[in-house]
């Protein structure tokens, strides 16, 4: 399959793409790094993108910003970042890529543990991350030509702990090579319109 990888320089996208890279063509993306550089964004950036890379058989989203601060010093410009970024981004990558993308391939987006389990500060993820995986859950109906969708929806990280321990206290972290194993799941599956939940 030729995969499209974005955010492969990043925690998981590096993990991911040791995986499926052990069977497929995978193309690294990222906002200043990679084969392809792309702003999730920015809708004219995707098509760029998606020009630039040819038709695909697979997407997987491992990028996308969100603020982290205390609810009560946010507002609605704090909230504007992860909705335009993380969570418009993801999807416009499916609105944008479906016209791109093979008959019977996949997209697979990354979501969070915080809509299930919020903790102090982030109360913006918790909010993509629900929307998200509710996006994923409808446009799986409505898919044609076999394209599926999917969520991955990781615990914090092991190998960030380091950076967000403070902020984590009582999680149980996952490995990121763990993690990756539902991107292959996803990609490799059948299944659509599923959050896989790791750790």
């Amino acid at each position: 399959m030729k995969i499209l990888l974005i955010g492969a320089s990043g925690t998981i996208g590096s993990a991911v793409a040791k995986e499926l890279e052990q069977r497929h063509e995978v193309l690294r993306i990222g906002r200043s790094s990679g084969d392809y550089q792309v702003d999730i964004s920015d809708s004219a950036s995707i098509r760029r993108l998606f020009e630039q890379t040819g038709r695909f058989d697979a997407l997987v989203c491992a990028a996308g910003n969100v603020t982290f601060a205390p609810l009560d010093e946010m507002n609605a410009e704090h909230f504007a970042l992860g909705l335009s970024d993380k969570l418009m981004g993801q999807v416009n990558l499916l609105l944008i890529g479906r016209e791109f993308i093979n008959d019977g391939g996949s997209f697979t987006f990354t979501s969070g543990i915080l809509n299930r389990d919020p903790i102090r500060s982030g109360a913006s993820a918790s909010l993509v991350n629900g929307a998200l995986d509710a996006f994923v859950k409808a446009a799986a109906i409505e898919l044609p030509r076999g394209l599926r969708v999917n969520s991955i929806s990781p615990n914090v990280l092991v190998e960030a702990m380091p950076a967000y321990a403070p902020y984590f206290r009582g999680f149980k972290p996952v490995p990121a090579a763990d993690v990756a194993l539902a991107y292959a799941k996803s990609v490799e599956g059948m299944q659509t319109g599923q959050t896989y939940q790791v750790g």
